[in-house]
């Protein structure tokens, strides 16, 4: 067995399955190119990705045709050796509280800053910015490489709305949260509204009503009324001159929001 497979599998027999390319240097000692072109064969292999320049992954033979590991198996060791914090975010924060009717086809990341989306094999992860993250309540996920931190389903919720363009749309952003009612709680529910802008609290709380969860909805409707000088548009930059008012949300509903129930 050659250096580099010890290598790999010390990892592995220690239960993990990244590793940096200083790292590899050091336990091949060898010089960094020659390192490197290790590295590049191994990759040719299938047997490592690397997500992020300098950050690799052990591709166990079960992702071999995926090219990496999933997203969801690897970002919690990539986020921490960036220093970044985050949080699984959206659609795919849904996917994992069991409210996607789709597999989403990138895995959305919530993090403080912008940052170029990752193509590693067949698996995309997409960036989304939002500065005040850390306010956000998380709850964590198991994986098969250890655990990962999401949104709660409440912050999930508001999320969507203000995102929705990153969601689908509405009409999609409608359908999941409908899924989501389930396992959402109300008192929480308000509690990270006052987190958020109001118009999200706005558009979810029409959403919630349209898909026949008045109930939940009831709970952000005195938050709303206390703070909602000005009848916001259900839709950002789509006119409102003819759009019917909503009083319950101060809201112009100036367009039909279908959702898949």
């Amino acid at each position: 067995m050659g250096r580099a497979s010890q290598f790999l599998n010390g990892l592995a027999a220690q239960g993990r399955h990244h590793f940096t390319t200083g790292e590899a240097r050091a336990a091949l000692g060898v010089s960094l190119p020659a390192a490197r072109a290790v590295l590049r064969r191994m990759k040719g292999r299938g047997e490592i990705a690397d997500p992020h320049q300098g950050f690799y992954v052990i591709v166990s033979p079960e992702y071999r045709r995926l090219g990496c590991l999933p997203a969801e198996q690897f970002i919690p060791q990539l986020m921490e050796h960036l220093g970044e914090p985050y949080y699984v975010a959206l659609l795919s924060a849904a996917e994992f509280l069991g409210a996607a009717h789709q597999r989403p086809q990138v895995f959305q990341v919530m993090i403080r800053k912008n940052r170029r989306p990752i193509r590693c094999g067949d698996v995309r992860v997409e960036f989304v910015a939002r500065k005040d993250l850390e306010r956000m309540p998380t709850i964590t996920r198991n994986t098969p490489r250890g655990t990962v931190r999401i949104s709660s389903p409440e912050a999930t919720a508001l999320e969507l709305v203000g995102y929705a363009d990153r969601c689908g749309g509405l009409d999609n952003v409608a359908t999941v949260v409908a899924d989501l009612v389930d396992v959402i709680d109300a008192s929480k529910l308000v509690e990270v509204a006052r987190l958020c802008p109001l118009v999200w609290t706005q558009r979810l709380g029409y959403l919630l009503d349209l898909t026949g969860h008045a109930d939940v909805a009831d709970a952000l409707v005195g938050h709303v009324q206390a703070h909602a000088k000005l009848a916001a548009p259900l839709i950002r930059r789509q006119p409102r001159a003819h759009a019917r008012r909503d009083d319950r949300w101060k809201l112009a509903v100036n367009a039909n929001v279908e959702p898949d129930l």
